[in-house]
């Protein structure tokens, strides 16, 4: 098995060690739900994980409702792969269908999908942070993470 390495932020007095180590758990187990890749995570790298991360899931659940009221995100699973490529090129599309080596109407007949399932563009970047965060969520509750 592969070991996984925890960092916690960098502390000056052993008052702030309990501290400190309890983040690198943190660490350890949102990058076990978000960054499964990850052999070394840093609690300082976590980003917008860690917010989640600390969120009810009821609330969690509640946001996805809302999200996406016309179908469920269950319905995208096949479009995954192109919205992650999308989202690594910066929401560029002319980059991501050459990297992806699919042609351009492929592409952006994927977003007019998700556009029609969910109203939101994710052309648009407000639109694509929703989208992007609802996938995290989404990630998250299907982790069903242990809570310290």
């Amino acid at each position: 098995t592969q070991a996984t390495v925890g960092i916690g932020t960098v502390v000056e007095g052993i008052k702030d060690l309990a501290r400190s180590f309890k983040e690198a758990q943190v660490a350890l187990e949102v990058g076990k739900v978000f960054d499964t890749e990850k052999v070394i995570v840093s609690y300082d790298n976590l980003g917008i994980a860690r917010l989640i991360y600390q969120l009810p899931t009821t609330l969690c659940e509640m946001f996805l409702r809302e999200v996406f009221k016309k179908s469920s995100i269950d319905s995208l699973d096949q479009e995954t792969l192109f919205i992650q490529r999308f989202f690594e090129n910066s929401l560029n599309v002319s980059e991501t269908f050459r990297k992806l080596f699919v042609h351009r109407n492929t592409l952006v007949y994927r977003l007019e999908k998700i556009k029609r399932l969910t109203g939101l563009d994710l052309r648009e970047f407000d639109d694509a942070i929703i989208f992007k965060v609802a996938l995290m969520v989404k990630k998250y509750l299907m982790a069903n993470p242990v809570k310290y």
